[in-house]
């Protein structure tokens, strides 16, 4: 067991700490052998600098566009689930909006951004919107296919003892659908993340509500490149950070008794 969960620890956290370190490594040779000017492409350590130095700023930036994110990923998983819902109780409604999910989801957001920001007057607002459009379709799509992927012989074992709707909804589809969902919300936090820099990317938000892309925006105008790859970074890590939390909850839930978190000795 011992030399097991060792192996495993090397394969999911030192292997790929160390697979960045070596490509931050041959990043900075590389800018330095050459000597590729800051303005063109920063090195590793002259990120590192900027980053420090301009935290303060850099992290205020990164509050406006979490805001955004959290809000927009908490409605599309109100919304996305609620829907689900309807879908699975009838095919009518399922049949009546489905379509309009699936453009939602295929229509380039910096095309619907420019409406939502002119029609919404609230900035927060209009961004929370766009960003939500972004995150909703995966919930929706996950969580519909999760309460529709029962076992026959559960749903027969079901209906054969009399089980009333709700039952079978409470019983039965939710703990199925339930590694479904959780595997949405996976893909929507980072899709909420991304929704909420591109639509500021699209307003061009500034001042108190501006957000890590008006940083980088701003950055790449002073030709402050330094900067823009440490606002990059940040938006980065919080997509990491945002996946591993969702995974986290996954294997919470579902570790002790799902096939996709069981861990199987080889």
């Amino acid at each position: 067991m011992r030399p097991l969960i060792r192996n495993e620890w090397f394969v999911r956290v030192a292997a790929p700490l160390l697979v960045g370190a070596l490509v931050l490594a041959v990043w900075q040779l590389a800018c330095q052998t050459y000597e590729v000017p800051a303005y063109l492409f920063p090195t590793p350590t002259d990120i590192a600098a900027k980053l420090a130095s301009d935290l303060p700023g850099l992290l205020g930036a990164l509050w406006s566009t979490l805001k955004v994110t959290f809000m927009a990923f908490a409605i599309a998983v109100i919304a996305g689930t609620a829907l689900a819902f309807l879908f699975t109780q009838s095919r009518i409604i399922e049949f009546s909006l489905l379509p309009y999910a699936v453009i939602l989801q295929v229509t380039p957001i910096a095309a619907v951004a420019p409406l939502i920001i002119i029609l919404v007057k609230d900035t927060t607002a209009a961004l929370t919107i766009c960003a939500a459009v972004i995150a909703i379709f995966p919930i929706i799509s996950n969580t519909t296919i999760g309460l529709k992927s029962v076992d026959p012989s559960l749903a027969n074992y079901f209906r054969m003892n009399k089980a009333g709707r709700l039952q079978t909804l409470v019983r039965l589809r939710i703990p199925s659908a339930l590694p479904f969902f959780l595997a949405g919300l996976r893909i929507s936090s980072g899709l909420a993340l991304i929704g909420a820099v591109v639509a500021e990317f699209v307003a061009g938000t500034g001042g108190r509500s501006a957000g890590l892309a008006y940083e980088i925006l701003q950055s790449s105008f002073q030709l402050d490149i330094p900067r823009m790859f440490a606002a990059l970074f940040l938006i980065t890590a919080t997509g990491v950070i945002l996946f591993l939390a969702m995974a986290g909850l996954s294997n919470l839930l579902l570790g002790h008794w799902h096939e996709s978190a069981l861990k199987v000795e080889q």
